[in-house]
């Protein structure tokens, strides 16, 4: 039964997760989180930073990981399965009308208006676990402001944007802040 409840939730991240991983983020967190309630947003936030990080798309590796937590290695298979599945049926037919039709405008009017939709989940993938990095409970509110993070997350933001560094060594270079930073304040 998990097997199923696996296949069944990542096949519909895989219908419907245009743009990318980071536009998944939203399905996934609403049938993981949510829904089945495999792993805690906590949880969940370290899924996605641990999937960005790892080679590959992030909704499979999302997939493969919440699998192997779920039902071990042949849940990483199945719900890997059924977050590709999806793409590679879609892809399929896409070529073929692609090579079909690809003269025509009326295609290139459909993909235009799918952008607005992937701006919007990406955005709301990535307000969600700004308010799961920052704030210590579901409410926003500034008395419940991680400030560590909050200082990590601006510094890290501005560096990026600012001088256009290696967003990796970035990543690595906040680890190692938050890291030290949550030691010293355990210290103390």
């Amino acid at each position: 039964m998990i097997y199923l409840s696996l296949f069944i939730s990542f096949i519909q991240v895989g219908m419907f997760s245009f743009g990318g991983g980071y536009a998944a983020m939203p399905l996934i967190q609403q049938q993981v989180v949510e829904v089945h309630k495999w792993l805690t947003m906590s949880q969940f936030t370290d899924l996605i930073t641990i999937s960005a990080m790892t080679p590959g798309p992030i909704a499979v590796n999302s997939a493969t990981f919440v699998g192997i937590r779920i039902a071990g290695f042949w849940g990483a298979v199945i719900a890997t399965f059924g977050c590709i599945l999806p793409s590679c049926f879609i892809v399929s037919v896409l070529a073929f009308i692609y090579r079909k039709y690809k003269n025509a405008s009326e295609f290139g009017n459909v993909m235009s208006c799918l952008r607005p939709v992937v701006v919007a989940l990406i955005a709301s993938a990535g307000i969600s676990i700004l308010q799961t990095a920052l704030f210590s409970e579901n409410s926003v509110k500034l008395s419940n402001m991680d400030i560590i993070n909050g200082v990590i997350f601006v510094t890290a933001l501005i560096i990026l944007r600012k001088f256009k560094c290696n967003p990796i060594l970035i990543m690595s270079l906040c680890g190692v802040a938050g890291l030290c930073a949550n030691l010293l304040a355990g210290a103390i």
